[in-house]
């Protein structure tokens, strides 16, 4: 039986930070530039018993909740215009036991602060290529990274949650204790509480990688990219295919996390796609792979973003992605694997049988370029959506309910929304990708 327990502390005010406050600003600033919500409060927290007791303010003032980890939500679900802003950043710990592979990670930890605490015993788990994304956000809707092929998703490599409830409750989920709570905390966002801490299995990785990348004109990549997509249906589960679209250019390569040597060596199977206008294999570490998205621009650009799932890459969708808008970044990274693995109906993650994720992305810092800029990226998504066999929960943006339900599959929505109405009913964690309780609508 899971452990547990009740508070009713109240919130201190003393760090509670309200508009003028100093600090306020910087605390509510997040990834996307675009979002200038203002919070009535932000609460940082540094324990399980201090989020149930912001928890229990907002309910009793009628405030909406949100939560911030990474602050990575394209659409800024964690700055409650108005609302109460759970502030997760100061519970940013990370323990390792490298005996028994495991890491216990606070539920504001960022990606760079669970790989910085690994690697140094040359151990890892999946986690995405952004340092300065938010564990948990990451990993509540599934989880893609380098390692994903070889060790499954971040979400499969949780042993335990540590969740505070919409009533202040303090829970443990895992395969013994309340199991179909970690069903659904495996995928299904942050729609049943806010946790405060994920047990992670561990694996040994090593501390080296490969990036092997290979440019082309886009007019006339169509073939290069066809016979990229048919090697990495065949590759090791150490290489993660990946190709980038941008500025009139293909790159085609891919990522690979072991023997760098084996990565050169299986390299050698990307001649056959003709000659590139440049060939790049850099050998890095880890922790340097692990940061390669890294935004050096901080906080400061405007984003938006569109994404599909490809059970297949056929030929005629290929031919559509090469003659996208040039001045829209899009991308393509490998599934398969051990994500394949998986039984689809083990998680509330769905689309198990994915070939490849799309995202169309663009970034801009001028406010009078919005409208046009998220539609060249909303335009690129439409014209290969006929392709698409859903998407993935973590790159939803403004899609809403229909989002949702090219998310999940019918009947694990139906699962969902069971567990949403056992552990939310009044839908308190609303500002996520909803799933709404029985009879309500998401909002």
């Amino acid at each position: 039986m899971a452990t547990i327990r009740r508070q009713s502390t109240p919130i201190s005010d003393t760090e509670v930070l309200r508009p003028g406050d100093d600090g306020y600003d910087g605390a509510r600033q997040v990834w996307n530039a675009m979002v200038d919500h203002r919070p009535a409060m932000i609460v940082p927290c540094r324990t399980p018993d201090d989020v149930a007791a912001a928890i229990e303010h907002a309910r009793q003032e009628g405030l909406e909740i949100g939560v911030r980890c990474g602050g990575h939500s394209v659409i800024g679900h964690a700055v409650p215009d108005g609302g109460l802003m759970i502030d997760l950043t100061p519970m940013g710990a990370v323990r390792v036991d490298p005996d028994r592979r495991r890491a216990w990670v606070q539920g504001g930890a960022l990606l760079g602060a669970l790989d910085a605490a690994t690697q140094p015993y040359g151990l890892a788990t999946t986690a995405g290529n952004v340092s300065h994304t938010g564990v948990g956000g990451l990993t509540l809707g599934g989880g893609m990274g380098w390692l994903a092929r070889q060790y499954g998703l971040a979400c499969d490599n949780v042993v335990s949650f540590e969740l505070v409830t919409a009533g202040g409750d303090i829970v443990r989920a895992s395969a013994e204790e309340e199991p179909e709570l970690f069903w659904g905390l495996r995928g299904g966002g942050g729609n049943f509480g806010v946790v405060t801490e994920f047990e992670f299995e561990l694996h040994e990785t090593g501390t080296r990688a490969l990036t092997v990348e290979l440019d082309f004109p886009a007019s006339g990549a169509a073939p290069a990219v066809a016979r990229w997509r048919d090697l990495s249906a065949t590759a090791p589960r150490q290489a993660t295919y990946t190709a980038d679209i941008a500025g009139g250019v293909v790159t085609l390569g891919f990522v690979w996390i072991g023997d760098p040597e084996e990565g050169r060596a299986h390299a050698r199977v990307l001649d056959a796609l003709d000659t590139p206008l440049e060939r790049r294999v850099d050998e890095l570490s880890y922790i340097d792979l692990q940061r390669i998205g890294d935004s050096v621009e901080g906080h400061s650009l405007r984003r938006y973003w569109k994404g599909h799932y490809f059970r297949e890459l056929t030929d005629a969708a290929i031919e559509v992605l090469v003659a996208q808008d040039p001045a829209v970044a899009a991308s393509l990274q490998a599934y398969g694997g051990a994500i394949a693995d998986v039984a689809d109906d083990a998680t509330a993650y769905s689309q198990r049988g994915t070939a490849f994720e799309y995202v169309a992305a663009v970034r801009w810092t001028d406010p009078t370029e919005d409208e046009a800029r998220m539609q060249s990226a909303r335009d690129a998504g439409a014209r290969l959506e006929h392709f698409a066999s859903g998407v993935y929960v973590n790159v939803l943006s403004d899609d809403g309910a229909a989002g949702v339900r090219r998310a999940y599959p019918p009947a694990k929505l139906a699962r969902l929304t069971a567990l949403k109405d056992a552990f939310d009913p009044d839908n308190v964690f609303h500002l996520n990708q909803n799933i709404p309780p029985s009879g309500s609508a998401a909002t």
